[in-house]
């Protein structure tokens, strides 16, 4: 029995694809088309040569049976074989033109789309993310834009050139013989329309199949991201068994698509050479009665495939540019998707230097995916330049809430949140956020070396500056260490680091940051007691003159703050030294002596390795 879902969240992605089908919702997006022009009137014009060379082949094969095979003069061969050899030049010319252009055109274009969504999504508030699905998002980006891309690059010029050839064919065969063209509208729906109906058969196993794909892609990524996991509790033959059962059915999804398949190419092959041995069982007569040459009657023969070809590619290609409506309509949403937290169209500037002042003033803040259970209630908090403040309290206290609210990851719903004594809704987000260091309690490690991990915090640092920040937070010794150094690939997510080192990292970010606040979600608190005493260490040094805001775990972090806020329920419940907390025997009295003896003096054990509160809210 499988212990994952189904995939059912993509194949919930796959039936809001279908929704979109107004080929409208295209139409934004060619402003990305624009700048490339040039490039598009070009890929036209190679479009309509191809195309008029293909007729024009027709009717060289008429030249070439009339009056090359069936006359007398040898010089009216060699010219109608010269005409046809340059159509086909000409046609080969001319799609090679075509397929660069367009599909050089579809890539660009898909790039520029690219690049502007996740530009986009980089500037989105937090809140966005709390109702939108991750993979979603990264289904846009890739997904979407590829689906557009085959569009763009491929179909979008095939159908124009298929409408050309259906055209200028129809033309062609009214001008070969009007009555043999009556004979093809009788046939071509006969032929065409059971052609259509397979193939929409056929694409829709194919999408199927697809789903499966990505139900065996979606398991085989969650298995290796929890494979600690699994291999702790053993799980390995149910997680296979999973695997297989999804693989079978993958398989058998597969078999029916390849038997559609089967039928189609086999229903192609009966019906179009049934109707072309119609055609030319009538033709034939015409032939023998002296009302068509046996030239006419094999270009007509060419066009009317041309025509029947075309129309069956007009039909298959009308089916993907719907398809490709749904993606370009959640493309188009991105594109227009607008963040909560924006700057005023003439932003306050922030003093000049900083002083590392920050006030909350009667701020009720709820998080967007829980609007009905504030974090945090008529909450006020002011710490002064050079201050270092302890948040503590349980967990769903508000004590993250505050980080973020400073941050400006969200905006209060009521109450001011100031730093400088400027209101941060009236100045530029990012200007405020680069007075903040932060070290968050679980930090971020990106796929890369610790050279650009360090340096994430000031990009144009030297190298020497990013080895004193990692020396300062007791980052250098394990980094020298490593295979390469510094330059040693981390892993995904620092898969090659401990919870520990990770810490270290983050921690000499912040460090080569040089903010004038810090925010430190309980920086030490994955660390051994030997490695704690080293980064306490650095950052009491980092500490000196900046203002510094601790959600606090410990009381070895507690002790050494100028003043503890305690908090509970998104409120402050208390605020004083330890000694005047412990003493009103409140709140922080009673998670206080949990690591605490009965004198009420700090066992120093306790107070390196337990909680005091199970975890920032």
């Amino acid at each position: 029995m499988s212990i994952f879902g189904p995939g059912r969240g993509r194949r919930e992605t796959r039936s809001e694809r279908e929704k979109g089908k107004d080929l409208k919702q295209i139409r934004p997006l060619l402003r990305f088309v624009r700048p490339y022009r040039a490039v598009l009137y070009g890929a036209l014009v190679a479009l309509t040569v191809s195309a008029a060379a293909v007729l024009a082949m027709g009717v060289g094969l008429r030249l070439l049976i009339d009056q090359g095979l069936g006359g007398d003069n040898i010089d009216l061969l060699n010219d109608a074989l010269v005409y046809l050899i340059g159509m086909v030049v000409l046609l080969a010319a001319g799609t090679f033109s075509r397929f660069y252009l367009v599909s050089w055109l579809g890539e660009r274009v898909v790039a520029d789309i690219r690049t502007a969504i996740f530009e986009r999504i980089l500037r989105l508030s937090p809140a966005f993310f709390e109702i939108n699905k991750t993979g979603e998002l990264l289904s846009r980006i890739t997904t979407d834009t590829t689906l557009l891309q085959t569009v763009i690059g491929s179909q979008a010029s095939s159908a124009l050139r298929n409408l050309l050839l259906l055209t200028g064919g129809i033309v062609m065969l009214f001008i070969t013989s009007p009555r043999l063209t009556g004979l093809v509208f009788v046939l071509v729906p006969v032929v065409v329309v059971p052609i259509i109906i397979l193939g929409r058969r056929v694409r829709q196993r194919s999408r199927l199949s697809q789903d499966r794909i990505a139900d065996l892609g979606g398991q085989v990524e969650e298995s290796l991201n929890a494979i600690h996991t699994i291999q702790a509790f053993g799980q390995e033959a149910n997680i296979q068994a999973s695997f297989g059962a999804k693989v079978d059915r993958a398989f058998r999804t597969a078999l029916g698509r390849v038997r559609a398949r089967a039928y189609l190419t086999a229903f192609v092959i009966l019906f179009v050479f049934t109707g072309i041995a119609a055609v030319l069982w009538l033709g034939g007569h015409d032939v023998l009665d002296g009302r068509l040459t046996g030239g006419e009657l094999s270009s007509f023969i060419f066009f009317a495939v041309v025509v029947a070809g075309s129309v069956g590619s007009l039909s298959e290609v009308y089916g993907d540019l719907q398809h490709a409506a749904g993606a370009a309509e959640r493309l188009v949403e991105m594109l227009r998707q607008e963040s909560d937290i924006v700057a005023p169209e003439n932003p306050d500037a922030l003093p000049e230097p900083p002083e590392g002042a920050i006030a909350l003033e009667n701020v009720t803040f709820s998080y967007p995916s829980r609007p009905d259970e504030p974090a945090l209630i008529d909450y006020s908090l002011s710490v002064k330049p050079g201050e270092r403040v302890a948040l503590v309290g349980p967990s769903g206290a508000g004590k993250t809430s505050v980080f973020n609210l400073l941050l400006r990851f969200y905006d209060p719903s009521q109450g001011a949140v100031r730093l400088d004594g400027m209101d941060l809704r009236q100045t530029e987000p990012g200007e405020a956020r680069a007075r903040f260091g932060l070290v968050p309690q679980d930090p971020a490690i990106f796929a890369a070396d610790a050279w650009e991990n360090i340096r994430f915090g000031r990009p144009v640092a030297s190298d020497e500056d990013v080895r004193a920040a990692a020396r300062a937070a007791g980052a250098e010794g394990f980094l020298d260490a490593l295979p390469e150094g510094f330059a040693t690939f981390l892993g995904e997510k620092g898969m090659r680091l401990s919870g520990g080192q990770k810490q270290r990292i983050a921690i000499a970010r912040s460090i080569l940051r040089n903010p004038v606040i810090l925010l430190l979600d309980e920086a030490t608190s994955a660390l051994d007691a030997e490695s704690e005493r080293a980064v306490q260490q650095a950052l009491d040094t980092l500490m000196a003159g900046r203002t510094t805001l601790v959600i606090a775990h410990r009381l070895a972090t507690v002790q050494k703050a100028d003043r503890i806020v305690v908090m509970q329920e998104g409120r402050v419940v208390a605020e004083g030294s330890h000694d005047s907390l412990v003493a009103e025997d409140g709140l922080y009295a009673r998670l206080a002596a949990l690591q605490f003896d009965s004198t009420g003096a700090v066992d120093a054990a306790e107070a390196a390795e337990a909680p005091l509160s199970a975890e920032s809210a």
